[in-house]
């Protein structure tokens, strides 16, 4: 696995990457000094910091009740990339933040995250509330430290009770949420969708999830394994989207196969229908043992991460964690 690779992604110009390498290939745990330096430092430089930088005194970025139109500036955005970044829960910007979303983009009456407010309450209106959104933000607002709070059980019994994962159904349902957004629904679910709510079930620790949680994470599971991850289901010889193949971080409302393939293995999934993604990330290492960024929002974000086209730690991170979990590095 090594060939410098591992005193690469060590280095501390990027704290995020050094604390989650030591902790997810190294071993190590959260009491470790070196584990807890790293997570100290994450708040203190580089990428979290110089977005907290920027946060406005209510908790936002930018216009407050553009938090996820205003793409990919907004609140919404910061919140996920700070999680992604794995940002300090007990921080009191991070609280702030987590606590706009709670109040501005939840629907307090089912749960969901909408990707607009109320001009009445302020709060997230039910015709707002969109699947990838919703996954999102449970996931991120767990990583922040709120799966015991009350708002994110009721948006993780969300996720439990209207996912769906239809693969080209003849019939499906016409009532709230699915009278809105066929995108989202449709006789076809939104992949990305089902994508992002399974990393928000997927966050859930194993000895935490409900019947209702691990019925729908099977019911997930299954729906990606059906379509090879990232293959059309009823004709597996074609890509269902090209973009998939893409390496991207952070991904916002987008996919591809590392995050998915992430998520798997988070859940412990072996399954002969992930081999083909799994050789294709495979084949994407280079001479260096260093995976290139394929795709980013750089220059659509308020701090750039990375160069697209150049070797990136946070893809060579992902990448290692999930094939060393599958016995696929070699030296």
């Amino acid at each position: 696995m090594d060939k410098g690779v591992i005193p690469w992604l060590l280095e501390p110009d990027n704290p995020s990457v050094r604390y989650f390498a030591l902790l997810e290939l190294l071993g190590k745990n959260l009491a470790d000094a070196e584990v807890a330096q790293a997570r100290d430092a994450i708040m203190q430089y580089g990428t979290a910091a110089d977005i907290l930088a920027l946060q406005e005194a209510g908790g936002f970025w930018g216009i407050p009740g553009n938090f996820y139109t205003q793409k990919y500036t907004g609140t919404t955005w910061q919140l996920l990339i700070l999680a992604e970044l794995g940002a300090d829960p007990t921080d009191g910007r991070i609280k702030k933040a987590s606590e706009f979303i709670f109040k501005h983009s939840q629907d307090p009456a089912s749960g969901g995250f909408s990707y607009t407010q109320s001009a009445k309450t302020g709060t997230g209106i039910p015709s707002g509330v969109v699947p990838c959104l919703t996954g999102n933000m449970v996931w991120s607002l767990i990583k922040l430290g709120y799966l015991e709070d009350e708002r994110i059980q009721k948006a993780i019994a969300w996720i439990s009770r209207y996912q769906r994962c239809d693969d080209g159904v003849a019939d499906y349902p016409a009532d709230w949420p699915y009278d809105r957004y066929r995108m989202c629904w449709g006789t076809h679910s939104c992949h990305m969708g089902v994508v992002k709510a399974l990393k928000a079930l997927a966050a859930i620790p194993p000895a935490l999830r409900n019947q209702s949680v691990k019925n729908k994470i099977a019911e997930m599971v299954e729906y990606l394994l059906k379509h090879h991850l990232y293959r059309k289901s009823h004709d597996l010889n074609a890509v269902a989207k090209p973009g998939w193949l893409k390496l991207g971080f952070p991904l916002m409302y987008q996919s591809d196969i590392l995050e998915i393939l992430e998520i798997l293995t988070d859940l412990e999934v072996h399954d002969q229908r992930m081999e083909s993604a799994l050789n294709i990330l495979r084949s994407k290492r280079k001479a260096d043992g260093r995976w290139k960024l394929e795709n980013t929002f750089n220059g659509k974000m308020l701090v750039n991460i990375e160069a697209k086209g150049q070797p990136s730690k946070w893809i060579t991170l992902k990448a290692l964690k999930v094939l060393s979990h599958h016995n696929l590095i070699s030296s």
